[in-house]
């Protein structure tokens, strides 16, 4: 018996088993999963009744919210395409993803309207514009609430090929414009299999979704948690005083979030306010992070804090820094807090390999740096209507991350750079996220950028970006004093500039080519 992969059977396994149960929770509306499934039943009908056919392009631009996470499973549903953009992208990006994917239709959150209106006569592709929560003010044709309410909830199930795209999520890339990471229905539930099995979760389960929705699918989670019946509170804009509230609350089981993230929680006023003992599992990514950091996760906010790492291009997350018992067991538990905070090592489904430029393998012995590269069911088809790209990344029947890292004898990656930004200084390869990674260790340190700077004699020397937590002081001596102690000599920083916000993108990643830029402006040649 042969049946197509698809998502749409997590919502309806959650329909069917956890009907009566409380799934979805967004501010103070509150859905079962009977309801919930209802609802994006509805949703497919009004896209059916909007024209909308097979494989055509639906996009949201709005905030983590009952809307969106319906969409995931809606709009699939409807057999279209689902597209979530987002919110942080300026309006040019957003105008190049709905002209460039094709979008039919726009649904988009209230407090986006003026921007709709600025990029509409850029449209190409003249899509339905339906806005969520509407303000009086605000004229629109078509509302969320009352497509809904006017569209039956009688469950037509699509004809799917597994894989055919059911996903597109747009990415920052290196040429300028987004990359459109194609995935396929059958890498979708294949994620959701492989995250649930490697993260052990379950129906008693409650996920704070923080990180948004559109950033590598929320790390997958609408669709494993819906699979296991497990319960989403979502958040719309992070605050951490709202948050402790939230897990407070719901008793929050599971945080997915990046170290700035965790570090406002740490060191939040707010946090002895405020029960977070239900916490089990809090997760780390989209950053370096410390083992001081891991540390400090688990003494302050409780339960286990392990590095996750994951990319758009194979869904999400595809490692995990969780421990392995007959590994750990024999270390220190200084070693076992280090292995924490290292990326981690695949879930199943995955093989990866780290690589140096001729293709062989990097020996395992944690020193040697090489770029991962990934085999899974779980990596994309294609970068949408891009071949170029495409070729460039899916090489040899491996997905090329390029990610540079080590890997030792356990099998356990670090991550110590992208290719780009491997610092060549007298000859030796410096990783600037090692160095990031050394700052990090100090307690003052809430964010920090290391890049390449030109040198006379070097050829060019990292220096650091420093933001520093507020109340707490530190002087460039003490922090390059405590650098030392974790690095070799040729690593330390030469200088740190101590900045009030670092520039970042639409995604919350530190923006190193811009900082880099500032010391290399004007020179024929950005490396010596």
């Amino acid at each position: 018996m042969f049946i197509p992969l698809s998502v749409l059977e997590f919502r309806d396994r959650a329909e069917n088993y956890f009907r009566e149960k409380v799934g979805v929770i967004d501010g103070d509306k509150q859905f079962t999963y009977g309801e919930f499934a209802r609802r994006t039943h509805q949703l497919a009908n009004a896209l059916r009744q909007l024209g909308i056919q097979r494989g055509d392009r639906v996009s949201f631009l709005t905030y983590n919210s009952h809307p969106l996470l319906e969409a995931y499973f809606g709009v699939i549903e409807a057999g279209a395409i689902f597209n979530p953009i987002n919110v942080r992208l300026g309006a040019e990006d957003i105008a190049y993803i709905l002209n460039h994917s094709g979008a039919k239709a726009l649904f988009f959150h209230n407090d986006f309207t003026t921007l709709i209106q600025t990029i509409r006569p850029a449209l190409t592709s003249a899509p339905h514009l339906i806005v969520i929560e509407r303000s009086a003010d605000v004229v629109a044709p078509l509302e969320y609430e009352q497509l809904l309410s006017d569209s039956s909830a009688e469950y037509q199930p699509p004809e799917l090929d597994e894989n055919e795209i059911a996903e597109l999520f747009y990415i920052s890339s290196d040429a300028g414009k987004p990359f459109g990471a194609a995935l396929s229905h059958r890498n979708l539930h294949l994620h959701a299999l492989y995250m649930a099995l490697g993260l052990g979760i379950s129906e008693a389960d409650v996920l704070l979704h923080v990180v948004p929705l559109t950033n590598a699918s929320g790390w997958g989670a609408p669709h494993f948690l819906t699979m296991v019946g497990g319960t989403h509170v979502l958040m719309r804009q992070f605050d951490p005083a709202a948050l402790l509230k939230l897990v407070q609350e719901h008793r929050v089981t599971h945080l997915f979030g990046t170290p700035l993230i965790f570090n406002s929680l740490i060191y939040s006023p707010e946090l002895l306010k405020h029960d977070h003992s239900s916490l089990k599992l809090l997760v780390s990514g989209g950053a370096p992070a410390s083992s001081h950091l891991i540390r400090e996760m688990e003494l302050k906010l409780g339960g286990t804090a392990v590095v996750g790492y994951g990319l758009t291009e194979t869904v999400a997350l595809f490692t995990v820094a969780r421990s392995r018992q007959h590994v750990t067991s024999k270390e220190s538990p200084e070693m076992k807090m280090q292995r924490q905070a290292m990326t981690g090592w695949a879930i199943p489904g995955i093989q990866l390999r780290v690589v140096n430029t001729d293709g062989s393998d990097v020996r395992p012995y944690g020193k040697q740096i090489g770029e991962i590269i990934v085999r899974s069911n779980l990596v994309m088809s294609e970068y949408y209507n891009d071949a170029d790209a495409t070729q460039r990344a899916l090489r040899d029947g491996w997905f090329h991350t390029g990610d540079m890292a080590t890997l030792d004898a356990a099998g356990y990656l670090l991550i110590k750079d992208r290719a780009k930004d491997i610092i060549i200084s007298g000859g030796e390869n410096i990783s600037s996220v090692e160095i990031e990674r050394a700052l990090y260790a100090h307690p003052a340190v809430a964010e920090c950028c290391v890049v390449a700077a030109p040198d006379a004699l070097w050829g060019e020397v990292p220096v650091a970006f420093v933001v520093l937590k507020q109340d707490t002081p530190a002087t460039e001596e003490e922090l390059l004093t405590d650098a030392r102690g974790h690095l070799a000599s040729f690593m330390v920083p030469k200088w740190i500039e101590f900045r009030a916000q670092l520039p970042k993108d639409s995604a919350g990643k530190i923006l190193k080519a811009e900082l880099r830029e500032e010391f290399w402006r004007g020179l024929e040649k950005k490396v010596h």
